[in-house]
């Protein structure tokens, strides 16, 4: 079996390869869209936080983390949209696993995704006419100190 730094630098191959339209990659499936799946963020984290983190890879449009309706915090994941979809592999491939605030993220690619409907004032459901694109970050994570692991 392939060792994790091994398919990283095929992946890394395949992303040349992407350019050209070539096919054979299991993030082929995911080509048409620009969203990804982020699972177990701290509840701490902000909308800034993910933007931050996940902008290394590529310009974000749009986050959408679901909030506890009575905390008010974040419920530990949510959606994020980049502006070009092969910004996706990399975080997908990147970040997947990676440890922020002690909890493992779970990073993957989401087939169709549709911003929650918002509600019009007499009460009935609509379509967000267009996709609501958030701010820039303000907030960037350091590292966490206290560690001495990479």
């Amino acid at each position: 079996m392939h060792s994790h730094s091994v398919v990283r630098e095929i992946n890394k191959i395949n992303e040349r390869e992407l350019d050209l339209g070539a096919t054979g990659s299991w993030h082929d499936d995911y080509k048409d869209s620009a969203y990804i799946f982020i699972g177990g963020l701290h509840n701490e984290l902000t909308e800034g936080d993910v933007i931050a983190i996940f902008s290394q890879y590529g310009e974000v449009m749009d986050v959408n983390l679901p909030r506890d309706k009575n905390t008010g915090k974040t419920r530990g994941f949510g959606f994020l949209m980049y502006e070009d979809q092969r910004s996706t592999i990399l975080a997908v491939d990147n970040l997947n696993g990676a440890k922020v605030l002690e909890r493992t993220l779970r990073v993957d690619h989401v087939k169709n995704y549709k911003q929650p409907k918002v509600k019009k004032e007499d009460g009935e459901w609509q379509e967000r006419e267009e996709q609501s694109l958030n701010a820039k970050p303000e907030v960037i994570i350091g590292a966490s100190r206290s560690s001495s692991s990479p």
